[in-house]
């Protein structure tokens, strides 16, 4: 083992092009690889610090709100400066002066609160000098440590609010606003829990780190390699098996992973070389692996953590909510399995041999005991328990249950590095969460997110799919460039009341912009997923995100289906209604890849390939009559396609056109 090694032993197990690929596109990986032994031992004690008094909280509960939240992410500024240097030029291998200076800073603005709590309140409206300076030192060291985990693009977008909400007077009418001191602004971001520390970060501090370090415990004991082993023994063997090993391995992975960039990266590097290897073009095998990760997003039981702050936001239970994103979830990933399946016949595709495929016995044998914290933590959500202590209980569990294996036996080294590496991967989410902390308090404040609710409702001319559209895009822009977090809070604070003024429910709303908003990862020209896995397939980038999208036909499909149909929610719904319209829209959704694809069981032509298009969007309107007709085409298709087979036998498989 080299030194190097010994001192960072929380560095990726992925090959150097790997993580190259995700330092470029996942700013959150930028990290500096550390060498000095004394600053690597004293971020990792503050780290796992950190993680232990999340995990403690979640069984004595949390401090006073104002407090926990302040002592959240002063802690996470201060890792965030000595983990991550301010340029490319600033040293890679320690921290410097400024960053020490900016980290005690950070610990300052903590000892403040706490120090002066009952002045602070007792002040309310009324700062002090000191309330002042430390306001504004806050709101700075929170966009600089945003700058330098998250990126430019939310850094400048909570920047623009912040001029907004200082120079609103002197902008147009349509987005003016009546105008608000530095006094009013710089406390409302500092010193309430409607700004900075306000939902956002209140949902970071409790159910998202807890989240996102049990991810951590289950990486360190094999879970991604549990699933990539099951999907090789369920589909590698399959016409185009690679592919489905793709979607299937990283729809699970994706499912618990906050970072569809990371599922990506991590999946894909070992996906993407068998999807190319079995005869899917470059773009293809890349966009399968962007789609796939993506929906994660949308697929319980954490679907990224967003469902918490959905939960949080709208009052909701967390289970209702996982609840009513299983059958969007399924249909998302039956839209992509669909695509690569008629893809693989069209190219005529075949799996991998037996011989290459383990068995599902012997990787149930390995590692098929880690699913227990899983089916643990889904019990506890279904159950009634907190989100906080079932993910508390979950990662207690991981560590016990690891202990059956050798091979996935954690020791105490191990459980304090995954401690760490689960802190570490909670950097970029909480600085997230702090930044749109500053956009939703300056909307708040201004009434900005109404202004953005009228222009809306003005382009969509009082028609229901017209606001839906322009919602979509509002959405796709919102979200583009930003991990799933931010841009659910952000779409659902400033486009999806546009809906509600349509009656549309409130839980429907804000999981129409989440869709959207997530869509934005494979949506050009800013597809950091696609992207991603253009980079690792050697693709170009823009057309894989373009064929991304085509695999992700379905999910830009489905939201439209709940807004008219919220029985596809499980929305106070019966059975038969719930059944009807699941059954109606999976039709659907193999039409439409069958007319992307123009195959079915032999090669449509290009009429046929308009009438299953059409057909898909009859199946997927809420009306009795179009389901009928649909469904009456759909078999009518099929018939044709049986009868064209048998006569004129199969299609000849076509060639693969570089790029297709």
């Amino acid at each position: 083992m080299t030194k190097q090694q010994a001192i960072d032993p929380l560095e990726p197990q992925l090959d150097e092009d790997s993580l190259k690929i995700m330092e470029k596109y996942d700013t959150e990986m930028r990290f500096r690889r550390i060498t000095v032994p004394w600053l690597v031992r004293v971020i990792s004690f503050i780290a796992v610090c950190l993680a232990l008094f999340h995990l403690i909280t979640s069984f004595t509960g949390p401090l006073v709100t104002l407090k926990h939240r302040a002592l959240h992410t002063g802690i996470i500024l201060v890792l965030v400066f000595l983990l991550y240097p301010a340029r490319k030029k600033s040293p890679q291998s320690r921290s410097s002066v400024i960053d020490f200076i900016l980290a005690g800073l950070s610990i300052a603005t903590i000892a403040y609160i706490f120090m002066d709590y009952v002045g602070i309140v007792q002040r309310s409206g009324l700062p002090n000098t000191m309330d002042l300076v430390f306001s504004f030192m806050v709101v700075m060291l929170v966009l600089e440590g945003g700058r330098r985990v998250v990126g430019t693009g939310l850094t400048i977008l909570a920047s623009l609010f912040l001029l907004y909400a200082f120079f609103g007077p002197y902008l147009p009418d349509i987005i003016a606003h009546r105008g608000y001191s530095f006094e009013d602004v710089m406390t409302y971001m500092y010193l309430t829990t409607e700004g900075i520390y306000g939902t956002a970060i209140g949902v970071s501090a409790t159910y998202i780190f807890l989240f996102v370090l049990f991810g951590a415990f289950l990486n360190r004991t094999g879970m991604g390699q549990l699933f990539n082993d099951a999907a090789l023994a369920v589909a590698g063997h399959t016409s185009g098996g690679p592919a489905k090993v793709a979607v299937i391995s990283s729809g699970f992975l994706g499912s618990i992973n906050g970072s569809a960039i990371a599922n990506v990266v991590t999946t894909g590097s070992f996906t993407i070389p068998l999807m190319k290897r079995t005869g899917y073009s470059k773009e293809f095998s890349g966009a399968v692996e962007a789609a796939a990760s993506v929906g994660g997003q949308v697929l319980p039981p954490v679907m990224g953590a967003t469902a918490f702050i959905m939960a949080e936001t709208l009052g909701m239970q967390y289970s209702h909510i996982a609840l009513a994103a299983i059958i969007p979830g399924i249909l998302y990933y039956l839209g992509v399995i669909t695509v690569v399946h008629l893809r693989a016949r069209r190219r005529g595709l075949q799996g991998l041999s037996k011989d290459e495929l383990p068995s599902m016995k012997q990787v149930m044998k390995e590692r098929g005991h880690l699913l227990i914290p899983l089916a643990l933590l889904i019990y506890m959500l279904f159950g009634g328990f907190t989100p906080i202590y079932a993910a508390a209980w979950a990662i207690i569990t991981t560590v016990i249950v690891a202990m059956l294996r050798p091979t996935t036996r954690m020791t105490l080294r191990g459980i304090a590095e995954a401690l760490e590496e689960g802190t570490r991967s909670a950097l970029g989410v909480a600085m997230a969460c702090a930044m749109v902390g500053i956009i939703v308090g300056v909307s708040t404040l201004t009434g900005f997110g109404l202004k953005l609710t009228s222009a809306i409702l003005v382009l969509g001319n009082d028609m229901l799919i017209l606001t839906l559209f322009f919602t979509m895009l509002a959405s796709i822009i919102l979200g583009m460039g930003l991990p799933s977090i931010p841009t659910y809070i952000i779409t659902s604070s400033m486009a999806a009341p546009a809906l509600l003024t349509f009656g549309v429910d409130p839980f429907v709303s804000h999981m129409f912009v989440f869709y959207f908003g997530i869509l934005a990862n494979l949506t050009p020209p800013v597809a950091l997923a696609a992207f991603a896995g253009a980079g690792i397939s050697g693709g170009d980038p823009n057309r894989t995100g373009f064929v991304s999208l085509k695999l992700a036909a379905a999910g830009i499909l489905v939201p439209y289906v709940f807004v008219y149909s919220p029985a596809l929610l499980i929305l106070d719904s019966s059975f038969i209604d719930i059944a009807t319209v699941t059954v109606t829209t999976t039709i659907g959704i193999i039409l439409l890849g069958v007319s992307l694809e123009g195959w079915m069981l032999r090669k449509l032509s290009m009429p046929f390939r308009v009438l299953a298009f059409a057909t898909a969007i009859m199946l997927v309107v809420p009306e009795t009559v179009t389901d009928i007709i649909g469904v009456v085409l759909f078999f009518a298709l099929w018939a044709l396609q049986v009868y064209q087979k048998k006569k004129y036998g199969p299609s000849d498989p076509e060639p693969v056109p570089e790029g297709a």
